[in-house]
């Protein structure tokens, strides 16, 4: 068995990688294989069995599903080659669990996106390539499932390039007899992999027949690489043979680019082409060292950070998590080093804290260590108020890592313990939960008072209230859904005076603040200080930009203000009486003032529902999400399952899963995910009546 730690292993060698996909792709099973393969474990679980290694909370396991994103590390020595270090994250296919993608893909180096060899691209395929993209991490895709009835390795393929946008490089073919895949043929390195019943491999070289039977398929993806990278170009264009190891390098050079994805095919479940796609890795994906350098801000501007393990200390705690013995912060460390004992600075406490202990990190499991170092991915334990996005740095050179960003969450439910004696117990409970999950919100009703909880989804509070009852003991009672309406200005104001002069004996307070508000049709809001002349103080200028942003948490109509340009044209200062609370307080008036002039116009979110139907069921499926408000925007016949696609408002989804099982009896099925706010159709709503 291979050890999970091999310090001897150098920087270059090692690959930290996330398998990213559409829920039920068959992530969890690939990294179970993957482990048994590598030697980490001994024996596979499977995912409907609840054993799986990743899938480690009782939770997870009942439901078969992945809710947190696990890391496991590994090694791997490709035939010939030299081992290398591999660590593995796999993360929720669910979009209600979004937040641990986005976190994942933000301190890994590279990424394998799992599609299903039958379902294809689905709705959350889309999202987490996008995700992965807008990270700029280089992506390879493992076409699954090519073992069941239907699958269809090209038509995969060809949705790639339809669906994402991407440009898929075909590796490797599979070889299916009768229905299952027995083997694959690649295309690289020129030889046919054999998989038995029980997923051991024989390799051979090819043969003159096998040679020619595969020419066109070699041809073509030396061509569609040469075409994105000029070495190979010019070899191709000399009519020179091109030999695996030059084909590989300039796989890999397109790759670590983004101008292209290596793609292979398998079946998890019955161990077939787990091994190329474990060499795949290591061939295409990059190490620490190949990717570029991460900006990080300072006192006296940004800075690059490269992987230099001899650079001053830079590190992100991407996640927390709560365990029976204790938090665990899982941090990249992207330069510098960290060893037990060390003092370093934290962003989010702005203090020096101490080290006590290190960890390697093998889903559940943990293996002490002394030391991490650019490149490395290993949890702290024991810092109770840790959270998520805090940079850890050198106690004497401060600095701050881009903080990671969430979605706004859409729902919210009321709760209340079933015993006051454990309402203690559910304050700490959603503490803890909030600490860990960036994407859950915990606030109170300032009507009557109720704890709300807000999230991604009803799945997403289902699993929340769910653990505190398990993990906390707390027997709660959930109260009725409430939407995360917002309120964007319906029309540009003209200039506005907020101004306060109040005298009281001795020092008053004064300050004049003349401003506009237009919409700028943006999910966020912007501020500009178009004063000249001194009209505001320079030490009143952030007071006044404070005072904004807090009169835009709550609009007319009790919802948060989204989307509105806010310009300070003009301003007037007392030189005894004006302070920072002074103008602070006159801006808040001055933004009041003028949302009351233009009205706003209340913005509802809408989801995205994919759902995936018989098409005995697809006219009562559609009616009723006409009946919710729903827009159909894509409708696709896939045999005898159609694939519809409707944004619905998500006030009119209440027992939308209830409803799909009457209309499909049961065999229908749905995701669904937030996709944007727009002008909701009735405007009459208040956040009394919401």
């Amino acid at each position: 068995m291979s050890t999970t730690r091999e310090t001897r292993i150098p920087v270059d060698r090692w690959r930290n990688l996330g398998i990213i996909a559409h829920v039920d792709a068959g992530k969890t099973t690939l990294t179970e294989r993957l482990l048994f393969k590598t030697g980490t474990i001994h024996r596979t679980g499977e995912v409907h069995d609840g054993a799986t290694t990743t899938d480690h909370m009782e939770l997870e396991r009942e439901r078969g599903i992945t809710i947190g994103a696990a890391a496991v590390r590994a090694n791997w020595t490709p035939e010939g080659g030299e081992p290398h270090r591999l660590t593995l994250i796999d993360t929720p296919g669910h979009i209600d669990f979004a937040i641990e993608v986005e976190r994942s893909l933000r301190v890994l180096d590279g990424a394998v996106t799992v599609f299903s060899g039958v379902a294809g691209v689905q709705p959350q395929s889309e999202t987490v390539w996008h995700q992965a993209r807008r990270h700029g991490v280089p992506l390879m895709a493992f076409v699954n499932k090519m073992d069941r009835p239907g699958a269809d390795f090209d038509a995969v393929v060809a949705q790639m390039r339809e669906k994402l946008g991407a440009n898929p490089w075909v590796v490797a073919r599979p070889i299916v007899e009768g229905e299952h895949m027995t083997g694959l043929v690649d295309l690289v390195a020129e030889r046919t992999w054999r998989f038995d019943d029980a997923g051991t491999p024989a390799v051979s070289p090819w043969d003159d027949n096998e040679r020619l039977a595969h020419a066109s398929a070699r041809a073509e993806l030396v061509a569609s690489v040469a075409d994105r990278d000029e070495t190979l170009a010019e070899l191709w264009l000399a009519d020179q043979p091109i030999d695996a190891d030059t084909l590989t390098a300039a796989l890999r050079r397109g790759t670590l680019a983004g101008v292209g994805s290596p793609v292979l095919p398998g079946s998890a479940f019955r161990n077939v082409g787990i091994e190329p796609l474990l060499d795949a890795f290591v061939a295409y994906l990059p190490s620490p060292l190949d990717r570029p350098a991460v900006v990080a801000h300072t006192e006296k501007g940004d800075v690059a950070v490269a992987p230099d393990a001899d650079a001053p200390l830079a590190a992100l705690v991407f996640k927390v998590v709560n365990q029976a013995h204790g938090p665990l912060a899982f941090v990249r460390v992207y330069a510098g080093r960290l060893h037990v004992g060390d003092a370093v600075w934290r962003s989010g406490t702005d203090r020096v804290q101490r080290i006590g202990r290190l960890a390697v990190v093998r889903a559940e499991d943990t293996e002490a260590v002394d030391l991490a170092e650019a490149g490395d991915i290993v949890a702290i334990a024991g810092w109770k108020d840790v959270a998520t996005g805090e940079t850890l740095s050198d106690a004497q050179h401060h600095l701050r890592l881009e903080a990671i960003q969430a979605q706004p969450a859409v729902l919210s439910w009321r709760l209340s313990p079933e015993r006051s004696a454990d309402l203690l117990k559910l304050g700490n409970g959603l503490a803890r939960l909030a600490q860990e999950d960036p994407s859950f919100r915990v606030g109170t009703d300032p009507d009557t008072g109720e704890t709300l909880v807000w999230g991604m989804g009803e799945l997403h509070l289902e699993v929340m209230v769910e653990r505190l009852r398990r993990e906390w003991g707390v027997q709660v009672r959930t109260g009725s859904p409430r939407v995360a309406y917002q309120e964007t200005p319906a029309k540009a104001s003209g200039p506005i005076e907020g101004k306060l002069a109040k005298q009281t004996g001795g020092s008053g307070q004064y300050a004049r603040v003349v401003l506009s508000v237009t919409p700028n049709g943006e999910d966020v809001n912007a501020f500009e200080d178009r004063t000249t002349g001194g009209v505001i103080p320079k030490q009143f200028q952030a007071a006044v930009e404070k005072g904004v942003a807090s009169a835009l948490i709550e609009g007319p109509r009790g919802f948060p203000v989204v989307g509105t340009a806010v310009a300070v044209l003009d301003g007037q200062a007392h030189a005894v009486d004006s302070n920072e609370a002074a103008f602070h307080r006159a801006a808040q008036i001055a933004v009041k003032a003028a949302l009351e002039a233009t009205g706003t116009v209340l913005l509802e979110p809408v989801m995205r529902v994919s759902v995936s139907a018989p098409g005995s069921a697809v006219g009562d499926v559609l009616g009723d999400l006409q009946r919710r408000g729903g827009q159909i925007v894509n409708l696709t016949d896939r045999q005898e399952r159609t694939e519809i696609d409707a944004d619905v408002p998500l006030a009119h989804l209440d027992g939308y899963s209830t409803a799909l099982r009457s209309l499909s009896q049961g065999r229908a099925s749905a995701t669904v995910a937030f996709h944007a706010y727009r002008p909701a159709a009735v405007q009459e709503q208040s956040r009394r009546s919401a």
